[in-house]
């Protein structure tokens, strides 16, 4: 039997539950962290196919390991997060061929794709020449800080990894690392006519933004860096005792992180020195490519790149990006990030919508990278 010809046949009996089942997940509310009711939802589906060691970690992965006790792992994954904070169901409308609900495409539907391929695993009872964990990850999007697949890189011994995230014919093979802060000022503040005069945190703050902001980019690969939101205050007649900002900075290069990260401590030492209190949380770290061994990169790039091109017909792009391939490429470990949906829109948005019409060459894609491991 040519499993990847026998693939498409089951594709084609199975597409239309697949999309049912697309429905059902997307409606199951999943913020980082908290994606205990999406986890639950995938063991009992590849547990109901046949799956007999399907595990949820303690950081909410569920992992399916076809190969118990192996030297190492291939890892494909999918994550089960989205950016949105509901704990109740998410929206989910189906308008002939187009799918919306908030997180349908990131990563939903990539997320159902390979599952659909762990399905015809399971069913038919295929056996992997060497070790493959299947695993629908945590804690991908935004502060969830790639949770997940940094623990699974810590229980497992990964010689490479895909991760399922984004769209048909697009790689992603260069880690784009952040580092993500909360910054608190705090000043004595007071009533805004009788203590006029008294340093406010609002202005403060303010002026650190401005400075943080007259800093050029260095030009070491792509570097960036942005405050995201500022808070603070009691009311129109009150001198701010308090403000808050998140600011990152993102780099693909790991000279562009270090010398982000040394202006910026500069300048809340700048502003400490003027007597005002200034504290920083760390909340999330992305880290940039490590020291991969670039042959093994190449292989397994162009090994995926050739089932992108043998479905679409068009050569794939490369290019950088902040996603839980960050984690494996920073510990030297070969792993790119590609994707299976082929149209949509409105990305981190409760708009967004993905086009199914062509999701069957997105799976058909999907599938022949799996099935590499046991032909």
């Amino acid at each position: 039997m040519d499993i990847r010809t026998d693939f498409i046949r089951f594709l084609d009996d199975h597409f239309p539950q697949m999309l049912d089942d697309l429905m059902e997940l997307a409606a199951i509310p999943a913020p980082s962290h908290h994606e205990e009711k999406r986890a639950a939802w995938v063991k009992a589906y590849l547990e109901r196919y046949g799956a007999q060691d399907v595990t949820i970690d303690r950081a909410l992965n569920v992992i399916l390991n076809l190969t118990p006790g192996a030297d190492d792992y291939a890892v494909y994954m999918a994550h089960t997060d989205v950016v949105f904070p509901d704990t109740t169901p998410l929206p989910v409308v189906r308008e002939d061929h187009i799918i919306r609900a908030p997180g349908i495409g990131d990563d939903t539907a990539n997320l159902i794709v390979l599952l659909l391929v762990a399905r015809y695993i399971l069913e038919n009872r295929l056996k992997p020449k060497r070790g493959v964990l299947i695993v629908a990850n945590s804690c991908e999007e935004g502060l969830g800080n790639l949770k997940g697949v940094r623990q699974i890189c810590g229980d497992y011994p990964v010689r490479e990894l895909v991760t399922f995230d984004g769209s048909l014919g697009r790689i992603v093979n260069t880690a784009v690392g952040s580092q993500r802060y909360r910054v608190t000022v705090r000043t004595e503040g007071g009533h805004s006519f009788g203590s006029f005069g008294n340093r406010s945190a609002i202005a403060y703050l303010a002026r650190m933004i401005a400075t943080l902001y007259e800093i050029k980019a260095p030009a070491y690969g792509k570097t960036t860096y942005n405050v995201g939101t500022i808070e603070g205050g009691t009311s129109v007649n009150t001198i701010a005792q308090e403000a808050q900002m998140l600011y990152e900075f993102r780099s693909d290069d790991r000279r562009g992180l270090s010398e982000m990260q040394t202006f910026f401590e500069s300048v809340l030492n700048t502003y400490r020195a003027m007597g005002i209190t200034v504290e920083r949380e760390l909340l999330g770290v992305r880290p940039c490519n490590g020291d991969i061994d670039a042959a093994r990169q190449k292989v397994l790039e162009e090994r995926v790149a050739a089932h992108s091109l043998s479905v679409t017909g068009t050569p794939v792009s490369f290019g950088s990006g902040s996603t839980d391939a960050n984690i494996p490429l920073s510990m030297g470990i070969p792993a790119l990030c590609t994707g299976v949906v082929t149209g949509g829109g409105g990305t981190h948005t409760r708009e967004e919508w993905i086009d199914t019409t062509d999701l069957k060459k997105g799976a058909v894609f999907c599938a022949n990278v799996v099935l590499d491991e046991f032909v």
